[in-house]
């Protein structure tokens, strides 16, 4: 993978990994849930733990350039078809909600996806709404 060229599995990875990283904290069950995320969704047939890896690393180097948060929004949207920019939507979102504190970074992070991908705020906050729900606790 070079910056220039994603395939569309890596630039979900991206997705999720900027969401994660924006607040400078990533937290154990953001980790978690990109682990399983990778580990359950078709999208991600046939990758392992040692190209998530990879992957969380190169988009760490591309966010520390200078505009890095930009480059790497699109670049999502550069590589992923129009079908799945609601894909890669709910899975930051998804990513967001896991440790239950939705950071003010996250919610703008998430306003500049949504913004990159051309996504209405109608279908965000019901794809939000979708991602926190899936994280409540009984």
């Amino acid at each position: 993978m070079t910056d220039a060229k994603l395939t569309a599995p890596e630039a979900l990875i991206f997705a999720m990994i900027t969401i994660s990283a924006v607040d400078r904290e990533i937290s154990d069950e953001e980790l978690r849930r990109i682990g399983s995320i990778v580990s359950e969704l078709p999208p991600f047939e046939g990758y392992n733990r040692d190209w998530l890896v990879h992957e969380a690393q190169a988009c760490g180097k591309l966010l520390k350039k200078p505009d890095g948060l930009r480059a790497v929004l699109q670049l999502v949207k550069d590589t992923l078809p129009r079908r799945l920019y609601e894909t890669a939507y709910v899975l930051a979102a998804e990513v967001a909600a896991s440790d239950l504190q939705v950071r003010e970074e996250e919610i703008r992070c998430l306003e500049l996806l949504a913004e990159a991908l051309g996504l209405d705020k109608l279908t965000c906050a019901a794809l939000e709404r979708a991602a926190r729900a899936r994280h409540q606790r009984v």
